[in-house]
């Protein structure tokens, strides 16, 4: 058995390590392609190079936090905070130290080749905020990048010179994308917590369905085994019980009529025993295990058919195809509640079944030319076959029709 270690359970935030991973390696890209077209303008080349280097420094440092798993597990939710702290204020520092260390600064010396540059780590901040905190936090956020671009402005550019204005209107800018940029994400993270927690109440809502049916088919089962017992064991023991009576009362009086209803009971204990057993084992359906479901339902038919003295006519195709046990089981299940209908209380000459398979979908029928029904006068709450049958149906989400009227026999149709 596999066991995760402990650091590997404790790591939060799974999803934005790997994020960072990727955004780190991109970061490194980035720079190299600008570092290519900087080199293109061979003024103030070692410039070029401390100030890449600075940024590609910062992109290593996010990579090695990424895969530190030591520090995630002892930092847990203050990882993200820190990842989001290094990659919004620290390029901007480095926009403003490189400008001190030499008088051109950069390369690129505008402010929008400058805040171009830092502009990927800066959107990667703002993204990992708004994926794993709310709006408020997004706002702060934002607010505080902006606060250190105008901090930095500030003291690097006298107010009312063109480099201020030039920096001031980037800083706006850049403001207003991220306010747009950070609004969608949040908006769209909050609607997608809400649906989460919508399928997550649905899933308990239909873990508990399941639950109740399951119990429902549990106690289906057991009505069923109660009257199978009841219309056998029961059957039996009563007619039993009263032929020993009887034997009671003539065994000093008639020995010999003692002696013929001796015989008979135990012919009736042997028939009840037999029947029992039959109703046992059909309970378990265990015919599906050994026989599978086509051949199953084929023993039931001829079994069901010379027990009640029927003509048969069995229609079972070779093309069925295999299906799920709890499909089989409720096929199986519909027709030994049929059939058994049609032996104990249709009253028919003629039984027919068919099992077929045609455009993707199963379809059993079992009919007769018994008595039949009326349907609309069954009370459901005494008629556990066809409330059991409707059950098994519903689980495996198939369709059961049942055609019948008074004197004209009686169709049991499902399709799955």
């Amino acid at each position: 058995m596999h066991y995760n270690s402990p650091v590997e359970r404790t790591t939060p935030h799974s999803d934005a390590v790997r994020l960072i991973r990727f955004a780190a390696f991109l970061w490194l890209g980035y720079l190299i392609v600008l570092a290519l077209v900087s080199q293109s303008f061979p003024a103030h080349p070692y410039t070029n190079l401390i100030y890449y280097g600075s940024l590609g420094g910062i992109a290593l440092l996010c990579l090695g936090l990424a895969y530190w798993r030591w520090l995630q597990a002892r930092l847990r939710r203050a990882f993200i905070p820190l990842i989001v702290a290094i990659v919004t204020v620290m390029p901007l520092l480095v926009n403003h130290l490189v400008g001190l260390l030499s008088p051109l600064g950069p390369r690129f010396t505008t402010p929008e080749s400058s805040i171009l540059a830092v502009f990927p780590f800066l959107f990667i901040g703002l993204l990992l905020v708004a994926w794993q905190y709310k709006w408020p936090y997004i706002l702060l956020v934002i607010l505080g990048i902006a606060g250190v671009n105008l901090g930095i402005v500030w003291s690097s550019a006298p107010p009312g010179t063109p480099p201020f204005w030039g920096w001031l209107v980037i800083t706006l800018i850049q403001t207003v994308i991220f306010l747009a940029v950070g609004f969608s994400i949040s908006y769209l993270m909050s609607r997608l917590r809400r649906q989460q927690q919508s399928l997550e109440a649905a899933n308990i809502r239909l873990t508990h369905y399941a639950s109740t049916l399951e119990q429902l088919a549990t106690t289906r089962e057991r009505n069923r085994l109660a009257r199978e017992l009841h219309d056998t064991l029961a059957h039996t023991l009563s007619g039993l019980s009263v032929q020993l009576e009887t034997l009671k009362a003539y065994w000093d009086v008639d020995p010999k009529a003692a002696s013929s209803i001796l015989d008979k009971s135990l012919a009736a204990a042997r028939s009840g025993l037999k029947e029992t057993r039959r109703a046992l084992q059909a309970l378990r359906a265990s015919p599906l295990d050994d026989l599978g479901l086509a051949l199953a339902i084929t023993t039931l038919a001829k079994e069901s058919a010379q027990r009640a003295n029927l003509k048969l006519e069995l229609s079972i195709t070779d093309d069925i195809p295999t299906l799920s046990p709890d499909v089989e089981q409720c096929v199986y299940r519909v027709a030994q509640e049929a059939i058994t209908n049609v032996v104990s209380h249709a009253g028919a000459k003629r039984l027919a079944v068919r099992l077929e398979s045609a455009g993707g979908k199963v379809t059993l029928a079992v009919k007769d030319d018994g008595a039949g029904f009326d349907m609309e006068k069954v009370d459901k709450a005494t008629h556990f076959g066809l409330t059991g049958m409707r059950e098994h149906v519903q689980l495996v989400g198939g369709e059961l029709n049942i055609i019948t009227k008074p004197g004209t026999g009686t169709t049991v149709r499902l399709t799955v």
